[in-house]
């Protein structure tokens, strides 16, 4: 007599009734609470989860992945939900994990400069909690991220080009794993030559490999002065001239961001940006001692009207810079707000700065031969950056912004860049990894993944698509 295996389903229930008894009303099946769950912002890619869990701990994180593992359902963690590559779309059958509640700071080293947190906290209410330490924590990719979510999709934002990624800042973690054992990697200090680098494994490893659920954070200190500024352009050459120029001449600038003459034109209109011009513009941030601050602001300067800036306005107030760097922040919805019934795509890539100026000129002809609007902004101190394919509601309006897409992907991986520079793989650019990695390394890295989740429970089909394994 055959005995026919559990079906997915059941598997699902099976975990489910053995989590009540010590989990029971973090437990919900509620429709608006799995909706919620079903996606990141990238809404296209929705698909509702058979259960959200709600962790308050690295014990519970551990005890749901004990009884995931066992009965092979497959598990997602959730932060914030704010990736845009569909990277917290669960698939069928599968429990969404939510870290959101595992807030706090477990311990605080501000004399060493380093701080362990849990995973759910956001850097907002981290920076709120330790203003009055003198120090802060920089990656700054906007919305509100959790810092374990930063550090799944290896995350870094408009200040990457001073202070680095999250690759840079975090020391250590504390990771469960598919099994639901409990490791610990790296620790708090600053080098150490012992074994392999786990915690750079598991950064950028959007919870294939591991559910981080601690994380040691280097913190620095916040600068004496702090002056923004911005510059705009007639032409996006003359901006991005500017922007590769101030990086190679080692000026070290805080932040500058690029919006071009369309995203600008939009975050006017949505963000109330009064005073400014619907022109390509560049927005600088300067960080130091007064005279270190001067001397950046002056070779700054020089470089711009060099390249035909129309001169620089003032943000002087704490309240005009963040009014400037939210209306960066938002320029998604902004985006968005051209046209409230378009679907807006947001894709970035990202090159050596050298290559910046030759990939956005070609990324604009291609915009152009599109036929599509697609606002242009970016990260361009470190050659990153994004653009918005808006886009009809329709399977051809999807099927044209994809193939400006893969134009805007392969233009950089032929000049030697990359399909993310930070919002990671997901789902979203699955089908770039053989191109940029090559069949060896991805069959290295599902070697790995086959290795420490065997049951591929563990965020399945996301980071890495199928093929074969390195086998040697």
């Amino acid at each position: 007599m055959t005995v026919l295996s559990p079906s997915a389903e059941e598997r699902l229930q099976t975990v489910l009734s053995r989590l009540a008894a010590t989990l029971g009303s973090r437990i919900s099946t509620a429709p608006s609470v799995l909706e919620e769950h079903s996606h990141g912002e990238a809404m296209e890619a929705a698909r509702l989860p058979g259960a959200v869990i709600f962790a308050e701990s690295t014990d519970d994180v551990s005890t749901v992945l004990k009884e995931c593992h066992a009965s092979r359902v497959p598990l997602v963690a959730f932060g914030a939900g704010t990736s845009v590559e569909g990277h917290v779309t669960p698939p069928e059958h599968a429990i969404s994990l939510d870290l959101s509640r595992m807030t706090g700071t477990v311990e605080m080293n501000p004399e060493d400069l380093d701080c362990r947190v849990q995973a759910g906290l956001t850097r907002q209410a981290l920076n709120t909690q330790i203003r009055d330490t003198g120090l802060f924590f920089p990656v700054d990719p906007g919305g509100e991220a959790t810092l374990g979510g930063m550090c799944a999709t290896r995350a870094s934002g408009t200040a990457a080009v001073r202070y680095g990624t999250m690759k840079e800042n975090v020391l250590g973690l504390t990771v469960v794993l598919a099994t639901g054992e409990v490791i610990r990697t790296g620790g708090r200090v600053r080098k150490s030559s012992t074994g392999y680098d786990l915690t750079s494994l598991f950064i950028g490893s959007e919870g294939t490999l591991g559910i981080i659920t601690e994380i040691q954070l280097k913190l620095h200190g916040r600068p004496d002065t702090l002056s923004a500024a911005v510059c705009q352009f007639e032409s996006l050459n003359d901006a991005v001239q500017t922007a590769m120029e101030i990086i190679q001449c080692g000026i070290p600038i805080n932040r500058v961001e690029l919006m071009d003459s369309v995203q600008m034109d939009a975050s006017i209109r949505y963000s109330k940006l009064t005073g400014y011009r619907p022109l390509t513009t560049l927005f600088f941030e300067f960080a130091g001692a007064p005279a270190a601050v001067q001397e950046q602001v002056t070779a700054t300067q020089e470089i711009a009207l060099a390249n035909n800036g129309l001169g620089f306005a003032w943000a002087e107030s704490a309240e005009d810079r963040a009014r400037l760097w939210k209306a960066r922040h938002d320029a998604y919805w902004a985006a968005k707000a051209i046209d409230p019934t378009a679907r807006v795509i947001s894709t970035d890539c990202i090159v050596p700065i050298s290559r910046l100026g030759e990939l956005i000129a070609g990324v604009s002809s291609d915009i152009a031969a599109s036929g599509l609007k697609a606002p242009l902004l970016g990260h361009v101190g470190d050659g990153n950056f994004h653009t918005l394919i808006i886009t009809e509601h329709s399977s051809d309006g999807y099927a044209q912004a994809l193939d400006l897409d893969r134009k805007i992907v392969g233009r950089a991986l032929a000049l030697g860049g990359s399909c993310s520079g930070e919002h990671g793989v997901g789902l979203g650019k699955l089908e770039f990894l053989a191109q940029e990695h090559g069949e060896g390394s991805l069959g290295v890295m599902r070697a790995l993944k086959n290795t420490m989740d065997p049951h591929h429970i563990l965020n399945p089909g996301k980071l890495l698509p199928n093929g074969p394994v390195y086998r040697g």
